[in-house]
């Protein structure tokens, strides 16, 4: 998972990136990157770490130009160094700089691809960098001694001709101009939007709308799968749709745990789906449980609040924060390796007794994965007192790999996968466990939408929405397991 976002003005952009990265900063932590274009010259500054650790002020400073693009990154494929920090970058043609959120199914065979075919050297094990060469050597067939619309939109319908998987994608091409487009299924968020200004209008192309809203950038929508969307450099605004199959089908975890409550996706609250999901919840608990002797509902922070809250109310039963967290402690869930994540999780939670002492809790999450977080919170909870510690939920179990972009690859480091309900329960630890019906769950989202056909759900169904070759869970789960990522970081 990573964020993105690309921005075209009439002043210099590099501050106003480097803030909508900040607030990207959620959705990865290993790494960040900025090129902003001046004229026809492109700035390039990317490393390991947080936003405010890879840009210093002489960094921002040095990042000349009035439009760019930037780049937070999780790993999931491949490994963490700084080779594979985006945004990437090629010279051939016209020089483009591009950045992608999502994963590749066909990595493997692009890239041998590009090197019989296409003549072109892939440098690093990342397929965001083969992404940005196909789109180069199909944006060099359409295009003649200059870019337009026509040629940016015919090279993205090559590139889903090729591509397989999930794919949001920012660019700049110096001289010439943003773009942001989408895969045909549109597993993953891309928005984009206006502000006027007196110098005229300028453009944004993000992960989430809320970056939109903070710059005060008005949200125009969302990109539409298969669409893309291009601004010129006189910022004149053409999209057009790309893909001669669509089927919007947006990944369920953006809702559940990736996103910002103040984002729309999909034109989707993220907010009120999650409220939805805390009542539909609330519900299955009664009816599993109708004699419940839950004293108070606590939520696991951040994510899980806005669910825990209608949940506790469809209860009658308090609402609590029972847990203090460290906002200076990373998402446990994205980083990279075991080791650190159980390390992280004393560090980042501290249970206030008086709120646990002598009670029956019901703990909320938004989901258990690896249930390395759960596992540890439980035990808090009796340390501090508590009676009873029952677990809830706000997805259905987690049993199958994602492979569109999430780092839950490896079905061993999955704690539900082929073990029933009663047997996570036992391993956390909890005197009980209820999950979300996957149909509570779409349903919670889809009424926000409900031209949403499907969603990209298969983390807990294991039906995938893109074809997937029959080897290539193996292939994933080498590339992506802990262990991998420790030889590899």
């Amino acid at each position: 998972m990573c964020g993105i976002v690309a921005i075209t003005s009439y002043h210099d952009v590099a501050s106003t990136i480097f803030e909508s990265l900040t607030i990207l900063q959620h959705r990865g932590q290993d790494a960040a990157g900025m090129a902003t274009c001046d004229d026809d010259q492109l700035f390039l500054v990317r490393n390991n770490g947080l936003v405010s650790d890879v840009f210093g002020s002489s960094d921002v400073s040095k990042l000349k130009g009035a439009s760019g693009i930037g780049h937070v990154r999780y790993p999931t494929a491949g490994s963490s160094d700084y080779e594979e920090a985006q945004p990437f970058y090629v010279n051939s043609p016209f020089g483009i700089a591009l950045g992608h959120n999502g994963n590749l199914t066909n990595a493997d065979t692009l890239r041998a691809e590009l090197f019989k075919e296409d003549r072109r050297h892939i440098n690093t094990g990342s397929d965001s960098e083969i992404l940005l060469n196909v789109f180069a050597h199909e944006l060099h067939n359409a295009a003649d001694f200059s870019v337009e619309a026509k040629a940016i939109f015919e090279a993205v319908s090559q590139v889903h001709r090729r591509c397989k998987g999930a794919y949001a994608v920012v660019a700049i091409i110096p001289g010439y101009g943003i773009l942001g487009f989408r895969d045909p299924d549109g597993i993953r968020p891309l928005v984009y939007g206006c502000r006027e200004t007196e110098d005229g209008k300028e453009y944004m192309i993000t992960s989430e709308s809320t970056v939109l809203d903070i710059h005060g950038f008005e949200l125009l929508g969302d990109v539409a799968p298969g669409e893309c969307v291009f601004v010129d450099a006189d910022k004149q605004l053409h999209k057009q749709q790309c893909a001669t199959k669509t089927q919007l089908s947006p990944c369920m975890f953006e809702y559940v745990y990736f996103a910002r409550p103040d984002s729309m996706i999909d034109d989707v609250s993220v907010y009120k789906a999650r409220l939805r999901m805390g009542e539909k919840l609330a519900e299955r608990i009664i009816e599993r449980w109708p004699d419940h002797d839950i004293d108070v509902v606590i939520p696991i922070p951040d994510t899980s609040r806005t669910c825990a809250i209608p949940l506790a109310y469809g209860l009658g039963v308090k609402f609590r924060e029972g847990l203090v967290k460290n906002r200076y402690v990373g998402r446990t869930f994205i980083m990279p390796g075991q080791e650190q994540r159980i390390q992280s999780v004393r560090r980042k939670l501290n249970a206030l007794e008086l709120e646990f002492k002598g009670k029956n809790v019901l703990l909320v999450d938004d989901s258990i994965v690896r249930g390395t977080t759960s596992q540890q919170i439980i035990q808090m909870a009796r340390q501090a007192g508590a009676k009873k510690v029952y677990m809830a939920s706000a997805a259905p179990p987690v049993r199958y790999p994602n492979i569109y972009g999430i780092d839950m690859p490896s079905v061993n480091e999955l704690i539900a996968h082929d073990r029933t309900e009663e047997e996570v329960c036992e391993l956390l630890g909890a005197d009980g466990l209820i999950y979300q019906t996957l149909e509570d769950l779409e349903a919670a989202c889809k009424e926000g939408n409900p031209n949403i056909d499907r969603f990209d759900s298969s983390c807990f169904s294991n039906e995938y929405v893109t074809e997937v070759d029959a080897d290539y869970f193996e292939q994933v789960e080498a590339l992506r397991n802990d262990r991998a990522k420790r030889s590899n970081g």
